[in-house]
């Protein structure tokens, strides 16, 4: 393997809202998060992930390691998950500096791989004799999956591949500990199956394939595997014992699986999994099954907002149609990992209904985890607060009204980073010889087909998008399933009927062409299901792909005294403000209910008529803490 030659399926340079929020990430969340594994921010919590390496590294040659481990048991993954932010960040932003800094870090978690290949910084401090005897709770795999990810998006960013040849010998001790060792444990946490997958598209390494598949095949096999492990040692992490098979998915063989249960984050990394095995195997009754619980997570399980997960009760779905707002967890890395699971959907079938999904969620949950500053992140995506409630009170502790600096468990904020910065990969794919377009980013797009175009646009905001071809062919392209079937097509300024198909339009491309495509520009009322108990009376509203939520800020200091007439008027009104930059605000009009002073009332209360003001639910919270929400009573 060349040690500089990067590996590109296709290459995407950023410009316009996509390119500020990827240099956003290059300029201030990179940085900061570094800061934060050195344990060099200020008011942050203790991460002293770098720390732990330096010390595994001391903890192999026989030295004193100081301080020790410090942190959970997977906090080796934030390291990993900032590198493969670094490693996208770089194929779009070179920058010697950075690259320097990334390399050194490398340095020291290569220093800390055991002769074996066994690389974990808890285990090789303080537990030596303990590894792989806790797969439910180790989250050993979790750890090795995300340092794979990162080690394959720094070699495709820089060409530079010391921490993919760390990662390749750490592969293989798992394939002899699981496959030729014959454990019989699967991941507790998944993400190594997704990760190996990704490694053998890199390497072409076989055992990656078979081992990705080992650990999908057997799970839930054996149901009760973690009863079993858990009684074979004496000592736990978090207390788990193993009994709740829906919780941990492995209540079943995953082709047998058709409800999406348990921890939401775990299940989206399996089904990421499942269904690029099934895409690499042409595997149809794992799509199949891959299907059902698409369909269970989109239709019955999933927030307006493309969050999932409804209870903070292990971070975790529960049955369906529960979709209570103010108690919602919706973890920002679980609708991350939706946008993953969607993004393979796409690899077996390219069909609009899982590009849409993937959409909703980057513009609405993924984005809200990150305050516009970059330096501030939500755990937890609530879909209503109330200050004196949200986080205080005992059932909402946990749906925090304003984002923290970073979290002890700290999964979430860079794992934002490395999905921001690698958009190009879901926005944009391709097979055979068509270029596709899943999501509208501007910029310079490549295609190893030999595809080229510039496509430009103010999207999420403006809803003409254009392509600029250089170097022509197929271009397939979606319709947005907000736009209701409204569009035109346009090639050099001429209207232009095309073929569509599963929610996209086909177009054969001539170097030099221009095209053009208008979506319709229409403020949508969205009305919840009526088996969805907390959203009875209420409506949503949407502009594009952007759900908005009403804030007290703009709307004299309170909304739950609010009531949308969804009859009524809206307006799209273009706004600067010091703190939310350019954006978009609607206007509609409603009333105002005036209190009647007691707990209960048998008098109906007075109303006035006022207008009211909505803001793009991924920009809430970041003026302050005020009441907000999504849902509101109509008029």
């Amino acid at each position: 393997m060349s040690e500089n030659k990067p590996l590109h399926i296709h290459s995407y340079k950023p410009t316009g809202f996509i390119g500020e929020y990827q240099k956003l990430i290059k300029d201030a969340v990179i940085p900061y998060q570094y800061s934060v594994l050195c344990d060099e921010a200020q008011d942050t919590e203790k991460s002293h992930v770098i720390a732990n390496f330096i010390n595994a590294g001391k903890a192999l040659r026989g030295e004193d390691t100081a301080d020790g481990f410090y942190g959970m048991v997977f906090q080796d993954s934030d390291a990993a998950k900032w590198l493969e932010a670094v490693g996208y960040s770089l194929a779009v932003f070179p920058d010697k500096g950075l690259e320097k800094t990334a390399d050194e870090l490398i340095d020291i978690i290569a220093q800390a791989q055991d002769s074996d290949g066994y690389l974990n910084t808890y285990y090789t401090i303080k537990d030596k004799d303990k590894r792989w005897t806790n797969i439910l709770e180790g989250h050993e795999l979790y750890c090795s999956g995300h340092m794979i990810e990162a080690a394959i998006a720094y070699f495709e960013g820089t060409g530079k591949d010391k921490l993919l040849k760390v990662m390749e010998k750490n592969a293989e001790h798992i394939y002899d500990v699981f496959i030729s060792g014959g454990h019989k444990g699967y991941p507790g946490h998944p993400e190594i199956e997704l990760a190996l997958l990704r490694l053998y598209d890199v390497t072409k390494n076989e055992k990656c394939l078979q081992l990705a598949k080992h650990f999908i095949d057997i799970r839930g096999v054996d149901p009760h595997y973690y009863e079993k492990e858990r009684q074979s040692r004496n000592w736990t992490v978090w207390n788990g014992d193993g009994k709740n098979h829906h919780y941990q998915q492995s209540y079943a063989p995953v082709k047998q699986q058709k409800n999406a249960d348990g921890h939401s984050v775990r299940a989206v990394y399996l089904y990421t999994a499942m269904a690029d095995l099934a895409s690499k195997t042409d595997d149809t009754e794992l799509y199949e099954a891959c299907k059902n619980l698409c369909g269970s997570i989109v239709n019955k399980r999933m927030y307006v907002t493309g969050g999932i997960g409804s209870t903070a009760h292990g971070e975790a779905f529960t049955v369906d149609y529960n979709l209570p707002s103010d108690t919602v967890y919706a973890e920002t890395c679980a609708s991350i990992g939706l946008m993953f699971f969607m993004s393979k959907m796409l690899s077996n079938e390219i069909k609009s209904e899982y590009s849409d999904i993937m959409e909703l969620a980057f513009y609405n949950t993924v984005l809200a985890g990150m305050q516009k500053d970059g330096k501030r992140f939500f755990y937890v995506n609530p879909l209503e607060v109330i200050p004196g409630i949200s986080g205080e009170a005992v059932t909402h502790r946990h749906a925090l009204p304003q984002r923290p600096k970073w979290y002890t468990c700290a999964c979430c904020p860079p794992n934002v980073a490395r999905l921001i910065s690698s958009f190009g990969k879901y926005a944009y794919s391709e097979k055979d010889d068509t270029a596709y377009c899943h999501m509208f980013a501007s910029g310079e797009a490549a295609f190893a087909n030999g595809m080229k175009f510039t496509c430009d646009t103010d999207y999420p905001y403006d809803f003409e998008v254009s392509f600029k071809i250089e170097k022509g062919g197929k271009l397939a392209v979606r319709i947005p399933g907000w736009a209701n079937g409204s569009y035109a097509v346009y090639v050099n300024n001429f209207p232009r009927d095309v073929a569509y198909e599963n929610g996209y339009i086909y177009i054969s491309a001539d170097d030099g062409d221009n095209i053009k495509l208008k979506l319709q520009d229409k403020i949508n009322v969205i009305y919840p299901s009526v088996k969805i108990p907390d959203l009875s009376g209420t409506v949503a509203i949407s502009r594009g792909p952007l759900v908005y939520c009403f804030e007290g800020i703009d709307n004299n200091g309170s909304v739950l005294d609010l009531r949308l007439d969804n009859k009524g008027s809206f307006k799209a009104v273009d706004i600067t403000d010091e703190v939310l930059g350019q954006t978009v605000m609607i206007e509609a009009e409603g009333v105002r209910v005036r209190d009647s002073g007691g707990l209960y009332s048998f008098s109906e209360p007075e109303c006035e008529n006022v207008s009211i003001r909505a803001v793009p639910y991924y920009l809430w919270g970041n003026r302050g803490e005020n009441e907000m929400r999504v849902w509101i009573p109509k008029k």
